[in-house]
């Protein structure tokens, strides 16, 4: 049986190869395109895939339709290793969801997506069965199935519910819906207050939780050129202190080329996880009540599909090893940054040695400074990362 099980959206992604470094749609217009890219897309196939390449034994659940863009999507899973796609469902009639992704090396991606049967995935859907023995469940972009946002997200509480009282250890994604669709328009806070009392680990990105829990400010900060750089360490800090408190012990904000933050419970509250856990007493106190930010290491970048889907396998890579979670943050923030080094989401992946070999050598990180807007976080040169006021180290030496 696997050891991970990944669920939720998935589709067929199209990239056509462009090799300007600015793509603009007007009308009458010709933009000039190199060869085709097929790939899998969504966290099914990006989360899932990625832990398959890393070393993990994972199992794909997810749903398509009988038409050619689901053939092509179980026929390409196979490819990836043998008996993946067995939790799959092929629903006879059915549309197959499908992205055409505009992705060039200097700018970030554009998407044209449709739901396809992601929007009738439900928590029937789940194969409870394949579970049993299964140490996490991870699922993926539910403001793109229509089914998990509705009726103020009744049935994504249910499958984590389920789950959860299955002995797992849970954890969720979630994806930037258009903020004027039904899924932008969603009530976030009341879904994600249903949900994330049964989530164990959350890594959205910081922009999608701002969409979803604070949407003044996240229409201000999309009017910058770099959203992302006017999220201030104090901005960020308060929403993981707002997600521990909605339920979640273990919260990863996602900050493109800024990096990763992680915000962690006290260990009674981690101590409640499942079988993910870490067995190791030393290791796993790591882990408690923790406030760290680990820069991106630095990579000549082609195109940032599934990033942020690499990125998540590579920290519950960490977890399900037993690792420290700054070493973990390590873990994440490597994968991510192999995956952009190709157009598609899973070409640049390499496996776990491989990977920790590059580490090991030296890689260089990107440059995060938060010392002129943040003075209380401090550098920690051994684990190349920042600590924040709220880290229980902190709170320990200012103690002693």
């Amino acid at each position: 049986m696997s050891e991970v099980v990944v669920a939720g959206h998935i589709c067929l992604d199209i990239f056509p190869t462009l090799t300007g470094e600015m793509v603009q749609f007007i009308p009458g217009q010709t933009i000039e395109a190199g060869p085709v890219v097929f790939s899998t897309g969504g966290p099914v196939s990006n989360t899932g895939l990625a832990l398959h390449r890393l070393g993990i034994d994972t199992q794909l659940m997810g749903k398509v339709g009988d038409d050619l863009f689901g053939q092509a999507i179980l026929q390409l899973l196979e490819t990836r290793g043998p008996g993946l796609a067995q939790g799959m469902i092929a629903e006879a009639g059915a549309e197959s969801s499908y992205s055409i992704i505009l992705s060039t090396p200097t700018a970030d991606r554009m998407l044209i997506h449709a739901q396809g049967c992601n929007a009738t995935f439900g928590a029937t859907d789940v194969r409870y069965d394949l579970l049993a023995t299964a140490r996490l469940f991870h699922f993926g972009y539910p403001p793109l199935m229509e089914r998990m946002y509705a009726q103020d997200g009744a049935e994504l509480a249910a499958i984590f519910q389920r789950v959860k009282a299955m002995g797992l250890t849970t954890s969720l994604d979630v994806s930037l819906p258009d903020p004027s669709s039904s899924a932008g328009r969603a009530n976030w806070q009341a879904i994600l207050s249903a949900a994330l009392p049964d989530v164990d680990i959350f890594l959205p990105s910081a922009l999608e939780i701002l969409l979803m829990l604070r949407r003044p400010l996240f229409e201000q900060v999309m009017t910058r050129v770099r959203p992302l750089d006017a999220l201030t360490p104090a901005i960020v800090s308060e929403l993981g202190q707002t997600l521990l408190e909605m339920g979640a012990p273990i919260v990863g904000l996602k900050l493109g080329d800024r990096g990763l933050y992680v915000r962690t419970a006290e260990n009674a509250r981690l101590e409640q996880i499942g079988r993910g856990q870490i067995s190791e007493r030393a290791v796993w106190s790591t882990w408690a009540g923790r406030e760290l930010w680990a820069p991106c290491f630095a990579v000549q970048a082609a195109g940032t599909t599934g990033s942020g889907d690499a990125t998540i396998a590579g920290f519950l890579l960490g977890l399900l090893r037993g690792v420290t979670l700054p070493e973990a943050m390590a873990a994440a923030c490597a994968v991510g940054a192999c995956s952009v080094e190709a157009v598609d989401a899973l070409s640049g992946l390499r496996d776990w040695d491989e990977t920790a070999g590059r580490i090991a050598a030296g890689w260089p990180r990107v440059p995060l400074s938060l010392a002129a807007s943040a003075p209380d976080w401090r550098w920690d040169d051994v684990h190349q990362l920042w600590i924040g006021p709220r880290d229980a180290t902190r709170q320990m030496s200012s103690e002693g």
